[in-house]
């Protein structure tokens, strides 16, 4: 058998019917047993699984029955063995084929475990060892395998399978391995039960002490590691307890309980020994303790016997340890007979010695249960060790009293059965506290109660059955399948004692199915209240009354008058208080039943509970009737108000609305307009467009969302949605002119809500409702009406409220404004609250001037509050965040090239709490933001800031066509843009000051292009925004802050690859150290080279000006949260001029050779150890830098390097004019204006290397390619012309020896014979392989001969040689 293959499996759970649930709940294939009704139970026969096809079939899945199972209590290990193999399961969480993560187990050790030969594993026990730790918190160690075998050994393994001991404690078979563990005792006078492990033979009884055995498991386990780790260090365990008990008067013994020590009472002591020594029997004066054993098997059929505590001392087996010289592995070889550490390929070279067997006590039975046909087979004890179950082959089960000796119960028709317990503790809690005398609970307070239920697996039929006992009715069963296997360990957690487990809380199962078809694991879980259930129990009744009323609610009944009557009759035959409220809840809650039929019922029970006696009445029922009776009264009131349409009065033109919210026509016009712009540019969120019915809550929702208590309705803490929902269902009708303002206002107060929460539901609904106010300009008129009518209620406005001092009542309209991110709404409701507090204020400001001055003109007068102060306060704050969060809807027209990931991040709504929490910065941080999602170009900052008339505009946009990263856009969407950035710059003059805008993008990009280095662009334009700042102050600050976070890590990292290659490194190079592909890296250094030079020309600049003066607006002055960029960038410390020039040098180098692809360049070896250690410094700090004259060696390197960048540059421009004739400008747009040869010169200056060898050298190659047109051009940059002109000299001679001797010329011999000897012969020596473009036409040869005549003077060595070089040209035919 491959038991490998066969052991997978995961682990479910088998529910017995919980109160409010239905009776059993499926788990697996299993099925529903209780479909009858009341009564059923013991009625019910569940159907037998089909039949099976064919008998392969059945043997295939009875592997399970054959083997040797044990499964450990913490459930953290499984064993199977058969015959002489085991694996041992661990159990680990995997992906199920569902996608679900569960629990399976997986084999974690497989082997053989024999060691003699022919022995097989007949018993095995998974025994959980606790830790000795403090720290513990309730799982074990470690578990330990105890495995019996055929040949009398028992062994004890780690989980991994290493062998720890071995004992032959006799030498016939073990039977049966069975273990006690500790139990805090219920109760005081119950006897405290010492762990044991029992061993049963065939005709005797071994028990090992538990303390004796853990610390004895423990030190042998240590010594395993300790021979592993180091080898032959010994240690000698505690010697092992055992006590050895020879059954007598028995024929056949199978399995045994071992139930502990007892002590019998007087009376059983004094029949005993009557029983026993006859009449004459002395009496001891304090009762014997003695330990019992049951055993079953034939003749008799139970056996009981009894063991004197005291009549037999213990044995003691000492454990020695000792490594055998010969072997490699640790072994135990003691006379005792314990064996360690030997696997079955070690095998002594000399013949073993059977260990000494000690010889057994002899105990006799002292009575049982003769029944000589019948024969045991299994027994059971129960948790409490009161009773025991045994199974016989007559297919019956036998409930034992083994206190009394006595069957009390017998169960027929469960052949091969397997039995095992559940013990359910009940939970206080759920303990109902009754008033009636009649109550089957009585008292609540007391110990937890606990009940025994007795589990019997019948494979023959496939059902698993639950029993309450002793005389209980089957509270359970499931179909579960004819090939599973009950496990029932009947112990927890070895190691504990009184103290130990006092604060441990050990996750143990009780009892568990192993099912090896659907290769799961299912437990079972039995509620308290079943122990409880019987036809009498009231308590069950009421649970099957509530699973019919549920069922009632759930059935396809259409009749709503049929579910209203059956529901009314079953909730009025519930006895107890607490179902009855579980069942009202139910109605209440179910969705098919219409508002009539909740009002009735719940009228209905709450006119039966006034009908009984006053002290009968459960008073909090009674109340819970009451609540939830009035909140359905207010459901159908408020829906008969929504229902009732009412002529809808004339939409109020633009003067009325300008005088209701007390605006001139000026600023109502310009309130139009902004939302106006608003509209346009918001477009409506997914969320938005959904279609909602927004005036239908549902009875359900609507008891759900609200509470009534002591005649006040409270609003439960809710979601958003759910919130507006109940605002909606109450407010909207009347919002949009359709529903009666003031009777629904009256209704919701007199039902007993607060003008404050209605306030809250009020605001929540208009602010969230965006979109459908701003279509319905008459909707602002409506909130009017209503929030002056929830202001008039009572306790809405403190009466001791005056002009001095804050109204909580409007204050919380303006936090709600405040926190709102839909700003149109709010700032309608600002303006709506703002003129309904100068409409109060100004009616009390009346009452006291009419007491003061009789007939005076007030009209003209304006009254002044604290409040109206704040009003207008948040009125500013909320128009600026409208403007705002207006110009971020701005979208230009859709790119169709590529756009990062990291522009299409959709920007967050925008809150007047956001902008006074974001910092003095906050503002352009959003606004940069947003310039950086749209790619703007910098320059359309500048042109907004600077616009004056649209024709200037125009001119300016036609200069700048790259206005976008990626492409340019169209002339309307920037039209509009400019014009939304130019209102809010109006708007912001101090936060969106161009300055501070700039530095605010400049540090976006940046900061976005340090999530994504391979978008070069963002950190290119970056640099741009920076160089675009103004005032020196916040350039060189940005610049620093910008070098020292984002730069000088990577160009470090980039300057120690490129160093160690030597030449440009390759692109995965490049993104194994710098974390960038070879390109991006290549306009990295670039714009290193960029940023620093800008920092040197701020620093320089900084002199010249002062540092700015950072303001803010006056509706901005309290904001809080972060110091702004700018703040940061004028701290900073001023740079070392001459180190931020050394580096800058560096990263010149470092572009340089990336882009121009440069081989056998060590950056780093052009300087010095000086300058080497002051790269990649804090650039405000001062450096010893190199001065004085460099090393000859190094100035050589130097040279060698620029006049490479020159050569590399020449060529690059010669290959790109061949392929598309490009202006030098456009092959280097980079650097603007710059080419590399003029940088290279630049660079010469700070490499000390002369400037004019580097330009000389530019011309020569110019030449050399042939690009003589651009040759002459930079000649006249050279100052030392003679030296140029000798070195053209000889390149011209080059190029005519290429023509006259390589056949260029045909007639190139015989002209060759005319020139004069010393022409000729220098010609000759002449290679031509040198110019890199010999192919150049002769004339133009000619004009640069002519170029070198004209600046080499005449007494000049080779000014002849020049003489007759022109002659010869000349002469040459074109």
């Amino acid at each position: 058998m491959d038991l490998e293959h066969k052991c997978e499996g995961r682990k479910e759970r088998l529910q017995l019917p919980a109160p409010g649930h239905r009776a059993a709940l499926e788990a697996g294939r299993s099925t529903s047993w209780e479909d009858g009704g009341w009564g059923a139970w013991d009625e019910a026969e569940l159907q037998e699984p089909e039949e099976e096809e064919s008998n392969s079939k059945n043997q295939r899945n009875y592997w399970l029955q054959d083997c040797v199972l044990s499964l450990s209590p913490t459930n953290d290990l499984m064993v199977i063995a058969n015959e002489q193999k085991a694996v041992f399961l661990v159990p680990k969480w995997k992906h199920s084929d569902k996608g679900k993560e569960e629990m399976q187990y997986a084999v974690g050790w497989s082997g053989s475990l024999n060691v003699e030969e022919g022995e097989c594993v007949s018993s095995v026990l998974c025994i959980p060892l606790a830790s000795q730790k403090r720290s513990s918190t309730g799982r074990p160690d470690w578990t330990c395998i105890v495995v019996g075998f055929t040949s009398g050994y028992v062994r004890f393994y780690t989980e991994s399978g290493v062998l720890l001991l071995a004992q032959l404690l006799n030498e016939d078979p073990v039977l049966q391995l069975k273990c006690r563990t500790y139990e805090i005792p219920r109760h005081p006078g119950v006897t405290e039960q010492n762990e044991e492990l029992s061993i049963l033979y065939p005709a005797a009884i071994v028990t090992i002490d538990g303390f004796s055995l853990f610390q004895s498991l423990r030190a042998c386990r240590n010594q395993v590691a300790r021979a592993a780790a180091s080898g032959n260090e010994n240690v000698q365990p505690p010697p092992l307890a055992y006590k050895k008990w020879g059954l007598q008067d028995v024929d056949t013994i199978v399995d045994h309980a071992s139930i502990g020590i007892m002590t019998l009472c007087p009376f059983d002591q004094m029949k005993t020994a009557s029983n026993i020594g006859g009449y004459n029997a002395a009496i001891k004066n304090s009762p014997p303790a003695m330990s019992q054993y049951v055993t079953v098997g034939a003749n008799p059929f139970t056996g009981f016997f009894f063991a004197l505590e005291g009549s037999s001392q213990p044995l003691l087996s000492h454990v020695a340890l000792a490594v055998a010289s010969k072997l490699t592995s640790a072994l135990f070889n003691a006379a005792s007979g314990w064996l360690g550490w030997k696997s079955k390929h070690e095998e002594e070279p000399v013949q073993k010695q059977k260990p000494k067997v000690e010889p057994a006590t002899p105990l006799a039975v002292r009575f049982g249960l003769p029944d000589s046909r019948r024969h045991g087979e299994r027994i059971c004890l129960s948790p409490c060790n009161t009773l025991a179950a045994v199974t016989d082959e007559f297919g019956r089960v036998i409930l034992l009293d083994v206190t009394r000796g006595l069957a009390v119960r017998m169960w027929k028709g469960y052949r091969d059965a397997e039995v095992g317990w559940i013990q359910t503790v009940e939970d206080l809690q759920e303990r109902e506290t009754e008033k009636m005398d009649s109550s089957p609970f009585g008292n609540a307070q007391g110990p937890s109660r606990v009940a025994q239920f007795l589990v019997i697996y019948a494979p023959r039929r496939g059902i698993l059955e639950v029993w309450s006992t002793q005389q209980g009715p089957r509270v359970g069963a499931f179909n579960v399948g004819k090939y599973c296997r009950l496990l029932y360990p009947g112990y927890k957690i070895m190691g504990l004692n009184n103290v130990t487990s006092q604060g441990w809380q050990p996750q143990t199962y009780q009892i568990c199915l192993v099912d090896p078809v659907s290769g799961s694991v299912k437990t079972v879980h039995v509620p308290f209240h079943l122990a409880l259930s019987d036809k009498k129990s009231e308590r069950a009744k009421d649970m099957h009354l509530v699973k019919k009323l549920n069922a009632l609610l759930k059935a396809k009944t259409s009749d709503p008058d049929l579910i209203e009557a059956e529901a009314k009759e079953l909730i009025l035959d519930i006895k107890y208080p607490a179902t009855k409220k579980q069942a009202l809840e139910s109605i209440l809650t179910s969705e098919r039943v219409p508002l009539s039929s909740l009002t009735n019922i719940t009228q209905t029970l709450m006119d039966n509970l006034k009908k009984q006696e006053l002290e009968c009445v459960d008073e909090g029922l009674l109340q819970f009737c009451a609540n939830k009776l009035k909140l359905l009264h207010l459901y159908e009131l408020v829906s008969k108000l929504n229902s009732q349409s009412i002529q809808k009065e004339t939409p109020p033109s633009d003067n009325d609305l300008a005088k209701l919210l007390h605006l001139e026509e000026k600023d109502f016009h310009r309130l139009e307009t902004l939302l106006e712009n608003y509209k346009k540019e918001n477009t409506p969120t997914a969320a938005q467009l959904t279609d909602e019915k927004d005036d239908v809550l549902s009875v359900k929702m609507f008891l759900e969302y609200l509470e009534y208590e002591k005649d006040v309705i409270t609003v439960k803490n809710m979601e958003d949605g759910e919130y507006v929902a109940l605002g909606s269902f109450f407010f909207w009708k009347c919002l949009c002119g359709e529903s009666s303002t003031e009777e629904m206002c009256h209704a919701l107060e007199s039902a007993g809500f607060s003008p404050q929460t209605l306030l809250s539901l009020l605001l929540n609904l208009w602010l969230s409702k965006e979109k459908d106010i701003l279509d319905k300009p008459d909707s602002v008129s409506c909130l009017h009406s209503m929030l002056s009518l929830l202001s008039k209620m009572k306790v809405a406005i403190d009466e001791s409220w005056d002009t001095q001092s804050v109204s909580p009542w409007w204050q919380q309209m303006r936090t709600a404004c405040v926190q709102s991110e839909n700003n149109a709404a709010a700032l309608l409701s600002a303006h709506v609250g703002h003129s309904v507090t100068a409409q109060i204020i100004d009616s009390v400001t009346e009452k006291k001037f009419s007491q003061i001055i009789v007939g005076s003109d007030t009209e003209s007068w304006e009254a002044l509050s604290l409040d109206t102060e704040y009003w207008k306060l948040l009125l500013k704050q909320l128009e600026d965040c409208l403007i705002l969060q207006t110009l971020l809807h701005s979208k230009v027209t859709k790119r169709t090239k590529r756009v990062s990931s990291l522009q299409t991040e959709p920007l967050g709504r925008l809150s007047v709490k956001k902008l006074l929490e974001a910092g003095k910065g906050g503002i352009a941080d959003t606004v940069a933001k947003w310039v950086f999602k749209q790619g703007f170009s910098p320059i359309i900052l500048n042109v907004a800031q600077y616009k004056n008339n649209t024709d200037s505009t125009e001119e300016s946009v036609e200069m700048h066509n790259n206005i976008f990263l990626q492409e340019p856009e169209t002339a309307t969407g920037l039209e509009r843009i400019l014009e939304l950035l130019q209102v809010a710059y109006q708007q912001f003059p101090c936060s969106l000051e161009v300055d501070v805008l700039h530095a605010h993008c400049s540090w976006e990009c940046v900061v976005q292009w340090n999530k994504d280095p391979e978008e070069a662009c963002f950190l290119n334009r970056s640099i741009d925004h920076l160089k675009c700042i103004i005032n020196a102050h916040i350039q060189h600050g940005i610049a620093l802050m910008m070098w020292n976070t984002f730069i000088v890590k990577r160009l470090s990292s980039a300057t120690y690859l490129m160093d160690k290659v030597g030449k440009a490194p390759k692109d995965r190079l490049c993104r194994r150290d710098v974390g960038m592909s070879d390109a991006a890296m290549t306009a990295f250094l670039g714009c290193c080279s960029e940023l620093l030079q800008t920092l040197l020309e701020a620093d320089v600049s900084s002199d010249e000006m002062q540092a700015p003066v950072l303001d803010t607006e006056d509706a901005w002055v309290s904001v809080e949260g972060p110091v702004s960029i700018v703040e940061l960038a004028l701290e900073q410390k001023r740079i070392h001029y001459p180190l931020v020039e050394h580096q800058f040098v560096l990263c010149t180098v470092l572009y340089a050779i990336m882009r121009l692809s440069l081989k056998g360049v060590k950056p780093l070896s052009l300087f010095d150890s000086k300058g080497k250690n002051a790269f990649f410094k804090d650039l405000t700090s001062i450096q010893l830098l190199p001065s004085g004259d460099m090393d000859p060696n190094m100035l050589s390197i130097r040279q060698q390097f620029l006049l490479k960048v020159v050569s590399a540059a020449v060529q690059t421009l010669c290959s790109s004019q061949k392929d598309k004739e490009v202006s030098e400008e456009e092959y280097f747009p980079f650097e603007k204006g710059k080419n590399w040869p003029t940088l290279a010169a630049d660079l010469a200056q700070y490499l000390q290397i002369s400037e004019d060898l580097v330009r000389r050298h530019y011309v020569c190659e110019l030449y050399s390619y042939g690009m003589d047109h651009l040759g002459e051009e930079a000649f006249l940059q050279v100052a030392d012309k003679e030296v140029l002109a000798s070195q053209l000299l000889i390149l011209a001679g080059q190029r005519l020896a290429f023509a006259l001797l390589h056949g260029q010329i045909k007639e190139g011999m015989e002209l060759l014979t005319r020139l004069p000897p010393t022409l000729c012969t220098w010609l000759k020596a002449m290679d031509p392989q040198e110019v890199q473009n010999v192919e150049v036409p002769i004339a133009t040869t000619a004009k640069l001969v002519s170029k070198v005549i004209e600046h080499l003077p005449e007494n000049h060595g080779q000014y002849s040689l020049a003489l007759n070089l022109i002659e010869a040209v000349e002469a040459i035919p074109d």
